[in-house]
């Protein structure tokens, strides 16, 4: 009876040591995973929420509008009164209204990968659409996106309540992708 106790308070000791053991590295490889988790894979499950952005250059510096798209580096909110806000995420500091879920990281396919802000911006300037742009630094120009280069894009300047017609352009600007802050237009 002693020796049954004894080997039963052993096997109690194992087991409550296994388990410890274990739930630490259920731990460990849970924080292991979340630290690889990108911004990128926390937007990408987050369509139709409603997100409020803190945004670099923007006046005010907060945005607020439903998560319309997403890609590798930029987000697409549907702002009040159908106006439409392309936000690279380089100019994004922070966000509220994501929620908890994400993707698991690095689990875009190669054709989402490729949908980075260059890809889109060249969407905007097949559309010919004129657009808002407001800059990091807060600057603002309205006009046309005539090109799209490796890293900047070329803009014709010119109100935007108007087409882009040569008369109407104002000026022409090279403008760092890295410089944008968002890009707005109406839909």
């Amino acid at each position: 009876m002693r020796w049954e106790r004894l080997f039963a308070d052993v096997e109690a000791q194992f087991a409550a040591e296994w388990d410890r053991e274990h739930e630490s590295e259920v731990a460990d490889r849970i924080r292991a995973e979340i630290g690889r988790v990108r911004f990128r894979d926390r937007t990408a499950v987050a369509h139709g929420s409603v997100l409020t952005v803190w945004v670099i250059g923007a006046d005010p510096g907060v945005l607020s509008g439903e998560l319309r798209a997403s890609g590798p580096d930029w987000v697409l909110l549907a702002e009040r009164e159908g106006m439409e806000t392309l936000v690279p995420l380089h100019a994004v500091t922070a966000v509220s209204g994501l929620g908890s879920a994400s993707r698991a990281p690095e689990q875009e396919s190669r054709l989402q990968a490729r949908l980075d802000l260059g890809y889109v911006l060249s969407g905007i300037a097949r559309d010919r659409a004129p657009v808002s742009i407001v800059l990091t630094d807060g600057h603002l120009l309205g006009g046309t996106i005539d090109r799209v280069g490796a890293d900047l894009i070329e803009v014709a300047e010119h109100h935007t309540g108007d087409y882009r017609r040569p008369s109407a352009v104002t000026g022409v600007w090279s403008v760092r992708t890295a410089a944008l802050a968002l890009v707005r237009r109406a839909s």
